[in-house]
C-alpha cells in the first residue's frame, strides 16, 4: 500500500500541470534527510516552459531552504533531547566556521546533515538561513544553466532510451 501511494505521489508531482507546486514540494522534501534529488524536476519544468526560469529557480530555492530550516530545527531539538552533549571534530568545525559553512548545504550526502549539525551547534538562525539560501540558489542556477547547454537531441535520445 505504501509503495502504491508513493508511486502515485511521484507520478502526480511529475505532471507538468503541477509545475511550481511540484518543484516546491520536491525541493522541500529533497532538503530533508530523505534521499531525493530536486534538480531533475527543476530542469524538467524549465525545459517545458523556459519563461518560468526564475520563478522555478526561486521556488526551488525557497523549498530547499525551508527543508534545510527543518533540518536545522531537528538538530536544535535533538540537542535539547540528548542528555549528554559530546563535542566532536564536526561540532568544533561548525563553531570555527559558523554559518558560512552552510554555503555547502547543497552538497549531496553531506549537505543535509550540515544543516542539522548547524542546529545542533546552535549557530545563529538567520545568518544560517541566509548562507543556506545563497548556496542552494547558486546550485540551482549553475546546474540548470549547465543542463541547458546539452543539445535537445541528446535529451530526446535519453527519453527514448528509457
Amino acid at each position: 500500500m505504501i509503495e502504491a501511494a508513493l508511486a502515485w505521489l511521484l507520478t502526480t508531482l511529475a505532471l507538468p500541470a503541477v509545475g511550481l507546486g511540484s518543484v516546491f514540494v520536491i525541493s522541500f522534501v529533497s532538503a530533508t534527510l530523505l534521499p531525493l534529488g530536486s534538480e531533475p524536476a527543476v530542469f524538467a519544468v524549465i525545459k517545458a516552459n523556459p519563461a518560468l526560469y526564475w520563478s522555478v529557480i526561486l521556488t526551488a530555492t525557497l523549498g530547499n531552504t525551508l527543508g534545510g530550516m527543518v533540518d536545522f530545527w531537528m538538530g536544535w531539538k535533538a540537542r535539547d533531547v540528548m542528555a549528554q552533549q559530546k563535542s566532536s571534530r564536526w561540532t568544533r568545525a561548525m563553531a570555527r566556521f559558523g554559518p558560512r559553512v552552510l554555503l555547502f548545504g547543497w552538497l549531496p550526502i553531506v549537505g543535509d546533515p550540515l544543516c542539522t549539525l548547524a542546529g545542533w551547534s546552535r549557530l545563529p538562525f538567520w545568518p544560517s538561513v541566509m548562507y543556506m539560501a545563497a548556496g542552494k540558489g547558486a546550485r540551482y542556477v549553475v546546474m540548470t544553466a549547465a543542463l541547458q547547454l546539452v543539445p535537445n537531441l541528446w535529451w530526446r535520445q535519453l527519453v527514448d532510451w528509457f
